[in-house]
């Protein structure tokens, strides 16, 4: 079985925390649960986030 990793902050050295987070783009905002920093508030979005339902938002933002 393969072990869960586990995502830390470079910065602060702490497990990151499933968090909501509000993300702006062409002036419009949505929140996505992402890996977060709970003590300097540091996001990682995943690839996958960020090639797929990221990617999708942002067409149909800038097709508007």
């Amino acid at each position: 079985m393969a072990k869960e990793s586990i995502l830390k902050c470079s910065k602060c050295h702490v497990p990151l925390e499933e968090m909501e987070v509000t993300f702006c783009y062409l002036e419009r905002q949505f929140r996505h649960k992402v890996p977060r920093c709970p003590k300097c508030g540091q996001v990682y979005i995943p690839e996958e986030l960020a090639r797929g339902r990221m990617a999708e938002v942002e067409k149909l933002l800038e097709d508007k």
